[in-house]
């Protein structure tokens, strides 16, 4: 017996103090209200109606059954309205991480927008290199770079980052610009530390269409993109980083490209989240804001 639609016809049945209208308002036929209010009593062990050819009446256990039914019906119809003014007015807090240069650059000078727009969505953003897992760190979401693995998160492509070699003015004049990647040996670079791994990258190319996938050697290596790119500006050696990340310093002439006809492929940018059933509405609402002001940034 599904007890709450027998509550919810009892309830209707002596509102209404009549099985025929109740089955009317409720969209039945009148035997299955009848039977449904059978069945109720014979479940709780007692008469809750007494009926006759014109009138209908609660017994003293009906009496207090209505009263806990009008309750617990109550109770429902106000958590259900409590969410549904929640999921329309898109309230409640989001939990994110990304990687810090795409936080930096693109997220925080957006924020105020994102206030105006859905004001009362409280957002806890982590800006790392360091990929955040998101059941053990308790977030809702994340951006990622490169190619994704199979799992049971959605995942929205948001852009892609286009992978170069530079160096500092400094460095060139010191060293000289590389005219190949072969000529990349009797170089100096910089290695990036993987967080995942706390390994060097390997440094990517694509000549005459084939991938060319070098290990490097360094005399220093880092694991965070901006003092990476720091010890780029510094002139400690060449480094392979997003041209995003590199644009305005190439537009300043702080940085160069090298071996501009050696580029790698683009890295994937993605938004990973729980599926539908488990995504909030402000969650929802936040994957829309991104993939609108991520597209623009990301697509150069």
């Amino acid at each position: 017996m599904d007890k709450l639609q027998a509550m919810t016809v009892f309830v209707r049945v002596v509102e209404a103090q009549s099985f025929s209208k109740a089955a009317e308002t409720l969209s039945m036929p009148r035997s299955s209200v009848t039977a449904i209010i059978k069945n109720l009593e014979a479940h709780l062990g007692t008469p809750l109606l007494r009926r006759s050819t014109r009138t209908l009446s609660l017994t003293d256990a009906g009496a207090r059954y209505f009263a806990s039914c009008q309750a617990i019906l109550s109770e429902i119809a106000r958590a259900e309205n409590d969410l549904s003014v929640e999921v329309a007015q898109l309230r409640g807090r989001v939990r994110v991480d990304m990687p810090g240069l795409i936080g930096r650059s693109i997220v925080l000078p957006r924020l105020r927008e994102f206030e105006a727009r859905f004001p009362d969505i409280d957002l806890v953003l982590g800006l790392s290199d360091r990929p955040a897992d998101l059941i053990y760190d308790g977030i809702d979401c994340v951006i990622r770079t490169g190619e994704l693995i199979d799992s049971t998160l959605v995942a929205r492509r948001l852009g892609q980052l286009n992978w170069i070699t530079c160096a500092s003015p400094r460095y060139l004049s010191l060293h000289g610009e590389p005219e190949s990647v072969s000529a990349l040996q009797g170089h100096r670079v910089v290695n990036y530390i993987a967080n995942a791994t706390g390994r060097p990258l390997d440094w990517r190319f694509s000549v005459d269409g084939e991938t060319v996938v070098m290990t490097m050697t360094s005399r220093f290596a880092v694991n965070e993109t901006e003092a990476y790119l720091q010890c780029g500006l510094e002139g400690l050696g060449l480094i392979q980083l997003s041209e995003f990340a590199a644009f305005p310093y190439l537009q300043s002439g702080r940085l160069k490209e090298v071996l501009t006809n050696a580029r790698c492929l683009p890295v994937p940018v993605s938004i990973l989240y729980p599926d539908g059933r488990n995504a909030t509405a402000a969650l929802k609402a936040f994957v829309g804001w991104i993939i609108e002001i991520t597209g623009p940034a990301l697509s150069r």
